[in-house]
């Protein structure tokens, strides 16, 4: 083969390496990584025939710092129950094209890619997302299926005129909250479709939401997956029950085998910690109230920077927001929200705190507020924590 792979020792690695995206001209790549696209001209290599079971790194989102690489020991155990949960209650069809949006880095778009492989659905990638160019995909493949983010789905309902898109049945999302009015405007405007997951790059998705769940209960993410176990823990490994907050923890998902720097999550009694706070509801919904490192006490408060953001997007003069916790000396902690106005608006410091003030304990209203020109945002869409207040 003319440009056939190279096999690899690094890291213990024998198998081959291709280079898959390449800004350069892909049939000029030269070692150590061969582009992918050589292989098209060539005869096609012997299959691979791996002697043990697969092993996926997926790298987290790194709004807090530098994206770690979380490892994952692949099986027909822990892959079954995932698929089945999917297959229950996202309405995709083997061979209807796929739209993803997200990187393929993410877990989200990661997660997507193999389910479209493994249905035979052809799938429509892009280098970078823009919204028309997504919706224009999607009419003129007749795509059936949409993978995005959150702030994917604001930039498309932002779009004063789009294409029309028919062939549309689900819109899956996930990666970070989706607050109430956006999936009620979303779905407003383009019907139920909308599917929301819930889950975590260690630990692959834990709940799904479908359309029905978010029309009666706005905000939640869904209830679990087939044969995932999901218990609301406090500080003391206590299960609480439903309407009580506590550490969300979750068992019988993907097999999470630590970081590729080493370290883990916490583990209880088997389950694994996600790092997030939330609750269920008396149906068994699970709802999402903070990041446990996000909650903070204000003048003895415990306050939860997500409810005041969610409060805040469905303001009609805010395109975007971003509240978090940062010190104060007289209070402990406060919050701070980030602003983005939506053109034309004149929405002032004072405006925002009165309307958090109607709606919200007082302890809640923001003690700073910024207006921005954007917010800064990691690659899979997330806004970056302890970024600069520009």
């Amino acid at each position: 083969m003319r440009n056939s792979p190279r096999p690899s020792t690094r890291s213990g690695f024998t198998g081959h390496r291709l280079l898959a995206w390449t800004d350069a001209d892909p049939r000029k790549a030269t070692a150590p990584h061969d582009a992918i696209d050589a292989l098209i001209d060539d005869t096609p290599p012997e299959p691979i025939r791996p002697g043990r079971t697969s092993r996926v790194i997926a790298m987290t989102s790194g709004t807090t710092g530098t994206p770690k690489g979380a490892t994952h020991d692949l099986s027909i155990s822990s892959l079954l129950p995932v698929a089945l949960s999917h297959l229950m209650r996202v309405p995709i069809r083997t061979g209807a094209p796929m739209v993803i949006a997200p990187p393929l880095f993410h877990i989200l778009g990661f997660a997507y890619a193999t389910v479209g492989l493994g249905m035979g659905m052809p799938l429509v990638l892009s280098r970078r997302f823009d919204a028309r160019k997504t919706l224009e995909s999607i009419a003129a493949c007749e795509a059936e299926a949409l993978v995005a983010v959150p702030v994917m789905l604001q930039r498309v309902l932002d779009l004063e005129e789009s294409p029309r898109t028919p062939s549309l049945r689900v819109v899956v999302c996930g990666g970070s909250a989706l607050h109430p009015h956006l999936s009620d405007a979303f779905m407003d405007r383009f019907g139920d479709v909308l599917i929301n997951v819930y889950g975590a790059t260690e630990t692959g998705w834990a709940t799904i939401a479908t359309p029905d769940d978010l029309r009666n209960a706005p905000g939640t993410v869904g209830k679990p997956s087939f044969r995932l176990t999901i218990k609301i823990l406090d500080e003391n490994g206590r299960e609480l029950p439903p309407g009580e907050t506590g550490e969300i923890y979750t068992g019988g998902g993907l097999r999470f085998a630590g970081y590729t720097g080493g370290g883990g999550k916490q583990v209880r009694d088997g389950l694994t910690s996600t790092g997030d706070l939330g609750h269920f509801d008396a149906a068994g919904r699970l709802f999402i109230d903070g990041r446990a490192d996000d909650m903070i006490v204000s003048g003895g408060e415990n306050v939860f920077p997500g409810e005041v953001e969610s409060l805040l997007g469905a303001h009609p003069d805010v395109a975007e927001v971003s509240v978090t916790g940062v010190d104060d000396e007289r209070f402990g902690q406060r919050l701070a929200a980030r602003i983005v106005r939506r053109p034309g608006s004149q929405i002032t410091e004072d405006d925002i705190k009165a309307y958090v003030k109607k709606r919200l304990a007082r302890y809640k209203v923001p003690r700073e507020v910024r207006f921005v020109e954007e917010l800064p945002r990691t690659s899979t869409g997330k806004v970056k924590a302890n970024a600069p207040n520009d």
